[in-house]
């Protein structure tokens, strides 16, 4: 990467690419590309405006590909992550019908689960599988499973056993649905497993690196806030483990000190040991299915953002993803947050970035910049990119 970020010296008629993550609170990744787009038209009336709204691969992906691509909006009612309960998620299909996009979190996210029923003992994502079934009776070859902000930590179990897999005891029972309960299991019989899902390509978007298990583990680190208290963390790590023992012993792979492998309640794990998935960095997966490096080739300027910049930031978000791509290139990148950590030290934190620029300024409040988000966004991306104009 160059050591230090590209000039930025715009004509009138210069070629934008406008790529904003969520503004999480404010505005979905469309709507702040819109705004964005909004404010270099009024800097720009003769430049080329693209926008290309962006996931990290968590909250938002179906939308943003499935905007971009084109794709068709398809719903489904599944099982949501508590027992009983039903849902109705929402995934994409690609124009091609070649494509399903999946967001874990629609079919066993923490928010559909009320406070003072969170327990990642009992949770599932059976749903999840259910709604990999309605995909492939669409006939798609690939599948791209969003992982993240999931009530469950069942290393995928619930979601194998809505295709066909069984989770036995040692009377040859069926386990209840949760990560708890697997803790006696016995056997994983696969004979009845999906066919369809050998000939399918499952690519996951995975943003962290903890294992299945341990200290760093699925129910260490996440469990708390899915609702795990002291003990019942220690024996869903536990079960974790034993889940494991036994899929490799049924399933011929070894997914204890895989990294990722613990995302989403070991839902990693799960796919890797499951669905024989890979696990990819989110922004890598949806960069990649966007055809990020071609949009590329006639851009002056990327103009990106979120809602804040910090230290997360900079461990493979959207910002990081974008810069991997333009850096190479020597193509300016401006990004605008809500708030940031690094003003006036981004070349330190982000190199190939030319400059950041904060909705939140003397005078403008964190709450109003939340609730004015769309307004503000605008106009500082009219100013910022008025200050960059050739002479």
């Amino acid at each position: 990467m160059p050591t230090s970020p590209p000039k930025v010296s715009l004509s009138e008629d210069a070629a934008l690419l406008v790529c904003p993550a969520p503004f999480k609170g404010s505005l979905t990744a469309v709507q702040a590309a819109e705004a964005m787009a909004d404010g270099a038209r009024d800097a720009l009336p003769n430049g080329r405006v693209v926008l290309l709204p962006l996931s990290d691969g968590g909250e938002g992906l179906v939308q943003v590909l499935g905007s971009t691509l084109d794709a068709s909006l398809m719903s489904a009612k599944v099982q949501g992550p508590l027992p009983g309960q039903r849902v109705d998620a929402v995934w994409a299909l690609t124009p091609d019908r070649k494509t399903a996009v999946i967001e874990m979190a629609s079919a066993a996210g923490l928010p559909l689960v009320p406070a003072a029923k969170r327990d990642p003992g009992l949770t599932t994502t059976r749903g999840v599988g259910e709604l990999i079934l309605a995909a492939l009776d669409e006939g798609v070859s690939r599948i791209i499973l969003g992982l993240g902000g999931s009530a469950t930590n069942d290393g995928g179990a619930g979601m194998a056993s809505a295709l066909g897999y069984r989770f036995l005891d040692a009377g040859g029972s069926p386990l209840p649905d949760g990560g708890s309960a697997l803790s006696h299991l016995d056997r994983i019989d696969t004979s009845g497993r999906d066919p369809r899902i050998d000939r399918t390509v499952f690519v996951a978007a995975c943003d962290v690196t903890n294992p299945l298990t341990g200290p760093e583990g699925a129910a260490m680190v996440y469990g708390a806030q899915k609702g795990g208290t002291g003990n019942s963390l220690g024996a869903l790590d536990k079960a974790m483990a034993h889940l494991a023992l036994v899929a490799k012993h049924e399933c011929g792979v070894d997914v204890m000190n895989i990294p990722g492998a613990g995302a989403a309640g070991g839902m990693g794990g799960g796919v890797i040991a499951f669905l024989h998935g890979t696990l990819s960095k989110g922004i890598e997966v949806v960069l990649d299915a966007l055809h990020f490096d071609d949009r590329l080739q006639e851009t002056d300027l990327v103009l990106t953002g979120e809602g804040r910049l910090d230290d997360q930031t900079r461990r493979g978000k959207v910002i990081v993803g974008v810069l991997s791509r333009t850096s190479p290139r020597g193509i300016p990148v401006i990004a605008i947050a809500g708030t940031s950590s690094f003003e006036g030290r981004n070349q330190n934190v982000f190199p190939g970035l030319t400059e950041i620029v904060t909705l939140v300024r003397k005078g403008i409040s964190v709450e109003r910049a939340m609730k004015e988000a769309s307004i503000l966004l605008r106009e500082r991306a009219r100013e910022v990119l008025r200050m960059h104009l050739c002479s």
